[in-house]
């Protein structure tokens, strides 16, 4: 805290100022008085003197002090109401000086100073908002670069902590932030500028952030002559997709967020790639399906290494985006349902739930996952919004199509040509304005709209046709012929032609960068697509006769539904088709039409685009790690698990192949991460999958580095609890393994062996806990570092309480007897002052029962109060005083116990040891006993 009355005073440079009193004729005494005297003079002074008299200070390092003092003055005249607004004037006064250390001191208090004006807004009324707020704003378009950095920083920090009021808000910061931006602005606050509003946004909220800040924020991301205004735009395009909701990103956003991907600036798309899960959660599937996944090929195409090296680390991410209860086996949340809106019939149930959620979210609503936390909560967020909106719903602008390089003309004179045959009755029955009171409107919506129609085959009444269709080999769609799910079957003849343009054009765009291996896989991967495409074009004209009447069965919109362009041709869907999934697309795999090589067949799906799946696949490739990033295997290795749920252990088989080989990666790092993340991925695939696949791997894990096993070692009782009793029984050979180490040092490994065995013990009977865990904890009591021992005293304890509940008890007794031999007839008094320790933690969890204690254990522990080493009677006068004679059992009955306790008591207290007598003779309120016996049990390393 600042004092003024210590700052350097301003005095002049003669005699006379120096304060030289002349001689008197009647002494030659000299008086010059020291700084002492100015100290009183300051003292005499009010606050609003002395900040007075420094703030008009010529020394700069005082004017500095009296900004840094100026919360300390506000709190010496809060009383008085007249003497704040004194002070918040001189503050604005302050504000003017020249000098920029002095505005950048003043700032950094400004934060303060308004949290203590709204803490005491009775007196001080409207202070911030008429004094403070100006002066932040001002300074964002200060000359000074430390300056305006101090203000921004200042803004921020007063958003957050909500200080600011929301017309103030909209009045004052916008306006002047909005101007800030315009195109005659400066390029070094233009830049700031924009930044501040991204990252100001979620702060305000969606309706600010729409009204205000989007306009100019869509105008920044196609300003021409900053490059670094656009890459500012990128960085942050994702944290604006989730304020402002799916709707107007998907008509406002979109388009801008093409033209970023094909910036001329490889920062630029770099930046693009890094946001694009955040991109992707705030836009509907269909959207993430046809136009988002064309894009983000493009990106891990790009020819800038940098670029792939980003798009690569995000793809993970990115096909996190498309989790789906129905394909991942997770369910919605069942909060918010009303309980006549619950079928008995449980599919029912299901696909009323997916109906209910998209009504009660709404597109609006959502909110981009957090794939730090795994794609769970991708799930739940992105699902709602999968079967909400028809591509043709979305309007484009046309602007967009001309800087995009992944053709999205195509997409709209695909989206047009299907608008211009839409019926009429179906085009109003997508639109997002539909009146969704109507009770028949809202059937419809259930009808076409929930995950049970899409993923699983209709339950329909089968006619003849139908019959014949599946007797001449033909598999159906989900929805019949027609495919009501948003996922465009092969029958439709504009689709697949949009669909050949598109992959055409994508080939006819990468071929000059044919030398590049990552984009001569991509051109392998689109000229199968194309040749499926038109096999697929091929099988329509055969097949049209059979799939009109069906049609007929249905309501119009079923066939028209979809207006977009798929980003893969439906050849490229799941050959595997069992009794939840049926797919139209199956036919050209069985048929050889995709592919005749069996492995690649084998890892077709369609709960993402197969591109993109083929492009996680390949960054176990070694030549990625040339071409692209070294750390390529590890982000793939990290991404898995969300990889894995969105995809579901029904296509697990597309992915084994990839686990397989980053578990036996060369980089220790890469298995490291693996080792962390098994216990996750055998939630999702299920006790099968995992016995069969998962468990070889982790035995591998537990034979590696330290640094691997310390992975699955973190998560063993994760793991374990998920095999079934006989397979988990198999590691407790192998749990005495984890004693050994490569660094003997390494001590925290022991410690988390000791944590886990705690957990390990409600999953093994009470003889396998005696014949195999037993023998470890005893080890890990007797380790040469303190904090092993302290966990494993708690685990012995444990134990003791399992085995002695267990039914014969003997297992109990024949522990505590081995603790007493082992620990407490130990020659070293370690060993002695350890069996101190357990009983004392069995007697502070209540492990034993105090008369079974009173049995078994403290007859061996109060012969130590004649032991010869000091620090085992301390800690024994410590356990009885404080913890054993807290006890119920030993303050109400008056037992033989009892007497030998007291005894005992009276015996320490009379020790030639202080510390023993101070111990046992008071019970101190403030000693914790485990600080004590931790500064008691330090000298034992």
């Amino acid at each position: 805290m600042a004092d003024l009355s210590l700052l350097q005073e301003d005095l002049p440079e003669d005699a006379d100022g120096l304060g030289v009193d002349d001689c008197s004729s009647e002494s030659d005494v000299i008086i010059i008085p020291s700084a002492l005297d100015f100290v009183s003079q300051d003292e005499m002074l009010t606050p609003l003197g002395r900040l007075d008299k420094y703030a008009a200070s010529e020394n700069i390092f005082n004017r500095q002090m009296v900004a840094r003092s100026l919360l300390d003055t506000l709190r010496e005249v809060c009383d008085d109401e007249g003497d704040c607004v004194a002070v918040l004037e001189r503050i604005g006064r302050l504000a003017d000086d020249s000098e920029p250390t002095v505005r950048a001191e003043l700032m950094e208090q400004v934060p303060h100073i308004a949290l203590f004006c709204q803490e005491n807004r009775p007196s001080i009324p409207y202070a911030f908002s008429k004094y403070l707020l100006p002066i932040v704003v001002r300074y964002l378009a200060d000359q000074n670069n430390q300056v305006r950095k101090t203000s921004q920083a200042a803004l921020l920090a007063l958003l957050e902590q909500e200080l600011i009021e929301r017309f103030d808000v909209e009045t004052k910061v916008c306006p002047v932030l909005i101007e800030l931006t315009a195109p005659d602005s400066n390029d070094d606050v233009k830049t700031e500028a924009v930044a501040i509003m991204c990252k100001m946004a979620p702060m305000v909220g969606k309706d600010i952030t729409e009204r205000l800040i989007l306009p100019r924020f869509c105008e920044m991301c196609c300003d021409c002559r900053m490059f670094h205004v656009r890459k500012v735009c990128a960085a942050n395009f994702g944290d604006i997709c989730s304020v402002v909701g799916q709707q107007a990103t998907e008509e406002m956003l979109l388009p801008r967020f093409f033209q970023l991907c094909s910036d001329n600036v490889w920062g630029v798309r770099k930046a693009c790639a890094e946001c694009f899960m955040a991109v992707s959660c705030a836009t509907c599937q269909e959207i993430r399906r046809t136009k988002l996944s064309a894009l983000f090929i493009n990106l891990i195409s790009d020819p800038s290494r940098w670029v792939r090296q980003a798009a690569f680390q995000s793809l993970g991410p990115f096909i996190s985006t498309f989790a789906n209860p129905s394909s991942s086996g997770q369910c919605f949340r069942e909060e918010g349902r009303s309980s006549e809106d619950v079928p008995a019939e449980e599919r029912s149930r299901i696909a009323d739930h997916d109906a209910e959620e998209e009504e009660q979210i709404g597109p609006e609503d959502d909110a981009p996952a957090d794939f730090s936390t795994g794609p769970e909560s991708a799930l739940q967020d992105c699902a709602a919004e999968t079967f909400g909106n028809s591509a043709g719903d979305i309007s484009v602008p046309e602007d967009s199509s001309s800087l995009c390089t992944l053709s999205s003309e195509s997409h709209q004179e695909a989206a047009i040509d299907e608008n211009d045959k839409k019926p009429a009755n179906c085009k109003s029955a997508f639109r997002p304005e539909v009146d969704t009171s109507s009770p028949d409107s809202t059937l419809l919506d259930q009808e076409l709209f929930n995950s049970f129609h899409f993923w699983r085959t209709p339950i329909l009444e089968i006619d003849l046709d139908k019959e014949l269709q599946q007797d001449s080999g033909e598999p159906l769609s989900p929805e019949g012929s027609g495919d009501a799910s948003g996922v465009p079957g092969p029958g439709s003849p504009n689709i697949t032609m949009a669909t050949r343009k598109e992959l055409e054009e994508m080939i006819e765009n990468l071929e000059p960068h044919m030398d590049d291996p990552d984009v001569k896989a991509q051109v392998e991967v689109l000229s199968a697509a194309l040749r499926a495409s038109s096999l697929d074009a091929h099988e329509e004209a055969s097949s049209g006769e059979h799939r009109s009447e069906p049609q007929d069965e249905l309501p119009d919109c079923h066939a028209d539904q979809d207006t977009s362009v798929p980003l893969i041709s439906a050849a490229e869907e799941s050959m595997d088709a069992t009794p939840h999934y049926v797919h139209g697309g199956s036919d050209v795999i069985a048929s050889g039409g995709f592919s005749p090589d069996e492995e690649r067949r084998s890892k077709v799906q369609d709960v993402v685009p197969q591109a993109l799946l083929d492009q996680y696949l390949s960054m176990t490739d070694p030549s990625r790690a040339q071409t692209v990033d070294t750390e390529i295997a590890k982000h793939c290795a990290y991404s898995l698990p969300g990889v894995a749920l969105t995809l579901g252990r029904q296509n697990w088989h597309c992915l084994r192949e990839t686990y397989e080989t980053l578990a036996s990666d060369m980089q220790w790092k890469v298995r490291r991460t693996l080792a962390f993340s098994i216990h996750e991925l055998a939630v999702i695939l299920g006790d099968q999958l995992t016995a069969a696949d998962l468990v070889p791997i982790f035995n591998g894990f537990l034979k590696d580095l330290d640094e691997v096993r310390i992975g699955v070692l973190k998560h063993l009782h994760d793991f374990l609890k998920l095999l079934h009793i006989d397979k988990r029984r198999e590691y407790l050979y192998q749990l005495q393994e984890f004693l050994v180490t490569d660094n003997s040092r390494n001590w925290r490994f022991r410690a988390e062996l000791a944590e886990q065995l705690i957990l390990l013990l409600e999953l093994y009977s009470p003889r396998d806990v005696y014949d195999y865990l037993r023998p470890i904890a005893l080890n890990l009591c007797a380790d040469k570092v303190s904090s092993v021992r302290w966990i494993s005293y708690k685990l012995v304890s444990e134990m003791v309480k399992k085995l002695h509940t267990a039914t014969p008890p003997t297992f109990g007794v024949d522990l505590i007897n081995e603790l007493v031999e082992n620990f407490g007839r130990c020659p070293k008094w370690s060993g002695r002052q350890a069996f101190v320790f357990v009983c004392q933690t069995v007697i502070e969890d209540d492990c034993l029962p105090m008369d079974q204690f009173a049995v078994h254990l403290m007859p061996h522990l109060l012969t130590l109060a004649n032991d010869r080493v000091p620090n085992v009677r301390v800690l024994l006068a410590k356990t009885l005083r404080q913890t054993l004679l807290e006890k119920e059992y030993f303050l109400a009955s008056a037992s033989c116990h009892q007497e030998a306790v007291e005894q005992t008591i009276m015996a320490l207290q009379m020790d030639r040891d202080s510390d023993v007598k101070y111990f046992a003779s008071i019970h101190p309120s403030s000693t914790k006993i485990s600080e004590d016996a931790v500064s008691t049990a330090s000298s034992t390393y």
